[in-house]
């Protein structure tokens, strides 16, 4: 199976993130071909250059050719990248497992917490973007761990 993993890739939190959680994937399934774009030192070498449409071209192609499309959800809001990936990869009904590890995604049982929604500026929870949700949900699943991740995607 051929998966495309989605994530930000410019910090170096993020980079080292993509590579724990995709080698993880590696070890768990070991027959796994995984595109992991910041791996394509052709267009993302950041010494070197690649323009925009050198970049969109390139992921586009692995994008296309995949079985199944990883998509981290985490951040401030899903990256850009990521939500555009995710277009993409429902438009060619390519299946999306979303990988959404934020802990605000917690309480939401605890009163005070939901409460607090009426409030102005006290949202105890984190948002993301329905429609680019919604894609995923029409055509995958979403996930809150990297052991749920993996699980997944053996089904698959």
């Amino acid at each position: 199976m051929k998966i495309y993993f989605a994530n930000a890739l410019f910090s170096q939190a993020d980079f080292d993130y993509n590579t724990r959680v995709v080698a993880a994937l590696r070890q768990a399934m070991p027959t796994l071909d995984i595109y992991l774009p910041q791996e394509n030192a052709a267009i993302n070498d950041k010494e070197a250059y690649a323009n925009s449409e050198m970049i969109a071209q390139a992921d586009t192609e692995q994008l296309v050719a995949s079985d199944l499309v990883i998509a981290v959800l985490d951040g401030p809001t899903i990256d850009v990248g990521v939500a555009s990936e995710i277009g993409v990869a429902y438009a060619r009904n390519i299946p999306i497992v979303g990988l959404y590890t934020d802990s605000r995604q917690q309480g939401a049982t605890n009163s005070q917490k939901v409460a607090a929604l009426q409030t102005i500026a006290e949202n105890q929870f984190h948002y993301l973007n329905l429609y680019t949700v919604g894609l995923i949900k029409l055509n995958g699943t979403i996930v809150n761990s990297v052991d749920a991740l993996i699980e997944t995607v053996q089904k698959y």
